[in-house]
């Protein structure tokens, strides 16, 4: 079931992603295909524009990511340049069967190469799904 017909499952889905007014949100990997009613209920969400480049420390990265777009360590570590110390990236992958679709294994082993944890995922339209991304708390291995 697609929320495109109704800004209320859109804002609810921004608030699914744990975003709140005032957080810096930089947008990485932006296509024609990303879903553009979430990206206006993020920016309603944090009450700001998605911004590109970064020209302060960011609360939070979304990163559009495809199976095709090249490889994932790097695209999550580039992630990680503007990004705050307590920051997250949402990680927005095509849903199985659709264009793009990444394996959930090689998403995890991305993200532990990167120095990610993996938190949650949850379904945020008809094609994408998120998976948050956060910095390990204590020591690095």
């Amino acid at each position: 079931m697609s929320t495109a017909a109704g800004a209320s499952g859109d804002s609810q889905v921004a608030s699914k992603l744990g975003l709140t007014a005032g957080q810096v949100v930089q947008e990485l990997g932006w296509d024609d295909d990303v879903d553009d009613d979430l990206r206006v209920a993020i920016e309603d969400t944090v009450e700001g524009e998605l911004v590109e480049e970064a020209v302060e420390a960011v609360d939070v990265v979304l990163l559009w990511w495809r199976a095709e777009d090249g490889d994932l360590v790097d695209g999550l570590v580039d992630s990680l340049t503007d990004l705050t110390d307590t920051g997250y990236i949402w990680l927005m992958t095509p849903k199985v069967g659709r264009d793009g679709y990444v394996d959930a294994s090689d998403l995890s082993e991305a993200a532990i190469t990167a120095g990610l944890a993996q938190t949650v995922s949850v379904s945020v339209s008809t094609d994408w799904a998120a998976t948050k991304l956060v910095r390990p708390r204590g020591t690095r291995r």
